[in-house]
């Protein structure tokens, strides 16, 4: 908080400072905050909209946090996002044109400079808008747009935004959540350097391959697929299916994992293992196989995207030398609030 030279907390922001990274203090009066005794409550976040009052803060998860100006006591802005300490540099729209290259839908219309994508259901990232830049026109035209487009393929509308680091998408968050767009499935992109992975073991065992065949396809967790989502799943630059054979024939693999290699950056997905088998270092000698090919291949950075509630999964990439970069999240459309449609992730 901003502590003047007398020692007291001051209000250091306006109104002027929307779509700047803040952190506020403000007088607390829920039940939760009586209970525990405590006087105030912190928030850090972008300050996304200042109107009759109220600050509205855009958190790094996309929680909106509504504030009444009478209730500040002290708020200042910080640095746009806190500086890595390690791993590879990279902005926001660098990493959400590279992982949208790695699952590519089998249908795609620009309006302006979002993609709307399309693939028969087959997964939300491949079949919600990428948001990146200008539609082109007014927002509420550019969602009448986006409505009539999904619908006219049977498919609820989602929009993909992101929060979290310097240039994500807070405004568009929290238009959308004004506008009744529901936020579905937080997830998180992780990044990380490639050699220590490649080098961390020697991944005996791993059999590489350029298509997923009917043993890897048996060992991955969304069943029923479709040609639409092997189209998908082998969409991108150059990809690569980790397998480890089952203990006996016939049996599924004991373990799975896809690669795709674009440039400087390997993207890691679809890193799936036995249930019976883990805690083993199957996953990792997955990882540590597929980051060996991305090396020879001419990569140096490593990405992953992993959902928020996914503790395991967060906990491996962690000792793997991941770290988070930024949140991202699909918003439905409101009426579709009941409706069936894309999987998870």
């Amino acid at each position: 908080m901003e502590i003047s030279a007398a020692g007291r907390l001051e209000v250091r922001i306006t109104a002027a400072d929307v779509g700047k990274r803040v952190s506020v203090r403000r007088l607390s009066n829920t039940s939760a905050s009586a209970v525990t005794g405590e006087k105030f409550t912190d928030t850090v976040g972008v300050l996304t909209s200042w109107n009759e009052g109220v600050l509205v803060i855009t958190r790094r998860d996309g929680e909106l946090v509504r504030i009444p100006e009478s209730s500040l006591v002290a708020g200042k802005v910080v640095p746009a996002a806190p500086a890595r300490r390690r791993g590879p540099a990279a902005s926001f729209a660098e990493l959400a044109r590279v992982a949208a290259r790695a699952w590519r839908p089998v249908e795609s219309e620009r309006l302006g400079e979002w993609e709307l994508r399309a693939a028969g259901g087959f997964t939300r990232r491949a079949n919600s808008v990428l948001a990146l830049g200008d539609p082109g026109m007014a927002l509420d035209d550019a969602l009448t747009v986006v409505r009539r487009w999904y619908g006219a393929r049977g498919l609820p509308a989602y929009v993909q935004a992101a929060t979290g680091a310097e240039g994500t998408q807070e405004a568009l968050c929290a238009a959308l959540t004004e506008r009744g767009w529901v936020r579905e499935v937080t997830a998180e992109l992780w990044i990380g350097s490639l050699a220590p992975l490649a080098d961390r073991e020697a991944p005996a065992g791993v059999l590489l391959s350029r298509e997923a065949d009917e043993a890897w396809l048996a060992r991955y967790r969304r069943k029923g697929l479709s040609e639409v989502a092997l189209r998908v799943l082998h969409g991108g630059p150059s990809v690569w299916f980790a397998t480890v054979p089952g203990g006996t024939a016939g049996a599924p693999p004991a373990a799975i994992g896809r690669l795709v290699v674009d440039g400087r950056w390997a993207g890691f997905a679809a890193v799936e293992v036995d249930p019976a088998l883990r805690r083993r270092g199957l996953a990792t000698a997955v990882m540590a196989a597929l980051a060996g090919r991305a090396l020879e291949e001419g990569a140096s950075a490593g990405w992953l995207q992993v959902e928020t509630d996914n503790a395991g999964a967060r906990a491996l990439y962690g000792e793997l030398g991941f770290a988070a970069h930024h949140a991202y999240h699909h918003y439905r459309e409101p009426e579709a609030r009941g409706a069936s449609g894309a999987g998870r992730g």
